[in-house]
Order: C-alpha cells, then structure tokens, then sequence
C-alpha cells in the first residue's frame, strides 16, 4: 500500500466518525433553536419558514442532478405514506419540545429503531429472533419508566410525543421500502409534505416578524437542519454503518446540555434509568442486525 493510499484511508476512518458527531450536534442545536422558536412563534409559522429555508439550501443538489429522479420515483404510494408520516412526526416533534423538556422528547424519539424492529415482522416480513425480541422489550420498559406511570403519562405533550415517534418509526420503515430513491429526493419530499402543511396552519396563529434578526433564526433553523441531514448521509456514505450508526446517540448527550444550558432542565432520574435502557436495546437490535447480514453475506450459496 502507498503512502497515499494509507493517509486516504485514515482521512476515510476519521471523516465518517466526525461528520456523523458534527450531524449530531447540529441536530441537537436545531432541536434546542426550535424549542425556543416555538414558543415565540406560531408551530406552523416555524416549519413553514424552516422547510422554505432547508429547500432553499437543497434545490442547487437538485438542479444539478435533474428533476428525473423527482418526476419518476419509485412507489408513489409508498413515497406519499413516507411524507405523511414525516410531517406528522416533524410537527408533534417541536409541539413536544414546547412543553417538555428537550433530553425527555429526545429520549421518545430515540426509542423509533426498536419500534422499527418490532413492527418490521408484520410489516416487511423480516424474521425477528428471541434475542432481538428481548431487546425489543427492554427497550418499551425503557420507554414507560421514562413516561413515569401515573396521571402525568396521559398528558397531552406525552402523548403527542409517542404518536410523533411512532411517526419516526414508520417513516423509517418506509424508507427501507425505498432504498433505491436517491438520498435528495426523499428530502425534498419530506420538506415540501412539511412546508405544505404549514402553510395550511401558519395563518391560524401568525406571529408577526418585526426585525431581520427573527427572520434569520428561524431561516437559521433551516440551514442547521439542512446541513445536519447533509452531514450524516455524507457519514453513512464515507463509512460502514456499524462504525457510525451507533453514535447517533450522542444526541441525548448534547440535548442534556443545551436543555440545561439554555432552558434550566435538570434530567429526571427516571429518564436517565429509561434513557440507559432504550440506548442498551437499540444499540443491541443494531450489532444483532449487522451480525445477521455479515452472517448472510459470508454464506456460500448453495448449488442447484
């Protein structure tokens, strides 16, 4: 091997680890901006101006790749259920974080990949062995000791913020469905299903714009989240997703942070409990996953 060709593959080793930490950040940065967004400005107001600004950011991505892959994409119906789920799950998100605080919302949605793993049986005929449906378990315990039982679970932002992550979950199902769908076109739809539907709402509770500065954090708030998609797609593409996939659970860490940096939120000790639960679990479902396709992939094929 060269020298040229080792520093390359270091260059590889470290950027997809990075892009996906850098993702994550970001990600936890748009979460904290949109919490305080929301409640100084109208829900649909906030996703209305966020997609116009995250597409703005997009639509060179797509000029350059042709509206092709926009006008002919594959399963219509199945790209549609993904934008209804997406939108669903994006406007119960920032409804959650208006009223709970960021590590708690968090904690809900990083729970979608053992609901990805427990309804993928039924709805894509994926076998699920009785270690994966284990995991699966501890993680929904994980998610009621987090949820605390008593009253304060039937509350309306907790309930919003499982039907949000039921959303996240099926919209991850679906897009196993389309796996062949360009990264870029799965985005556009999933802004403009976003953008659509606060357009719809936006009137209802308009808060005027009285400064550039307002205009710009919330056009921000785009930009952050259009740069964050960009950065972990960049990461699954430079890397192995066993390498990086796993520390997308850094975002709890850094939704501590900033909810107690920006917004006075100490941690429930519960959540802490329930969070360490559905992190083990989803962690678990993940390598048991990649150990079953390494294991399907090193298996000789038979002879007919």
């Amino acid at each position: 091997m060269s020298e040229t060709d080792g520093t390359g593959s270091s260059f590889i080793l470290v950027a997809g680890p990075a892009a996906m930490l850098l993702g994550m950040l970001m990600f936890a940065l748009n979460d904290a901006m949109g919490k305080w967004l929301v409640a100084n400005y109208g829900l649909g107001q906030v996703i209305l101006i966020r997609s116009l600004a995250a597409l703005l950011i997009l639509s060179p991505f797509i000029w350059r790749g042709g509206w092709k892959p926009i006008t002919q994409a594959e399963r219509p119906l199945m790209q549609a259920l993904r934008v209804l789920f997406s939108t669903l799950e994006v406007f119960c998100f920032y409804y959650a974080v208006t009223y709970l605080p960021l590590a708690d919302v968090m904690t809900y949605w990083l729970a979608a990949p053992i609901y990805v793993a427990a309804a993928s049986p039924l709805l894509l005929g994926e076998k699920v062995g009785w270690r994966r449906w284990t995991a699966i378990f501890v993680g929904f315990v994980g998610v009621v000791i987090t949820l605390e039982p008593s009253r304060a679970m039937f509350t309306m932002p907790a309930f919003i913020s499982i039907v949000g992550t039921f959303a996240f979950a099926f919209m991850l199902l679906s897009g196993r469905s389309l796996r062949s769908t360009p990264d870029k076109t799965l985005v556009l739809f999933q802004l403009g299903g976003a953008g659509l539907a606060g357009l719809i709402i936006a009137p209802i509770d308009w808060t005027p714009l009285t400064s550039v500065p307002e205009i710009a954090l919330l056009c921000l708030l785009g930009v952050v989240a259009m740069g964050a998609h960009m950065l972990v797609n960049r990461a699954l593409k430079i890397s192995d997703a066993a390498t990086v996939a796993p520390l997308q659970y850094t975002l709890l860490l850094w939704a501590i942070v900033f909810g107690w940096m920006f917004f006075g939120d100490i941690p429930r000790p519960t959540m802490m409990v329930g969070a360490s639960l559905i992190i083990g679990s989803g962690l678990f479902i993940f390598f048991r996953e990649q150990q079953l396709k390494k294991g399907r992939s090193d298996r000789p094929p038979e002879v007919p």
